[in-house]
């Protein structure tokens, strides 16, 4: 379980990496439709790093790191 957590949030940091690299790029685009594109890819980043987070934390409580109660 925790080799499958560790795998699914470097999964996660890679695509927040390639979301990242593509939100940039998509700032060197003058169409009309950039501003809409910025927006979309930075919601899905946010999104990403949410999900990210969870993964970490999950990791934390499967590994021993974080317990609860006693």
């Amino acid at each position: 379980m925790q080799s499958t957590l560790t795998i699914g949030f470097y999964i996660l940091l890679a695509a927040i990496v390639v979301v990242l690299l593509v939100g940039i790029a998509n700032l060197a685009r003058r169409d009309e439709k950039q501003a809409s594109r910025s927006n979309q890819l930075m919601r899905l980043r946010v999104i990403l790093q949410a999900a990210a987070i969870g993964f970490l934390v999950l990791l934390g409580i499967v590994a021993g790191a974080i317990k609860f109660g006693g």
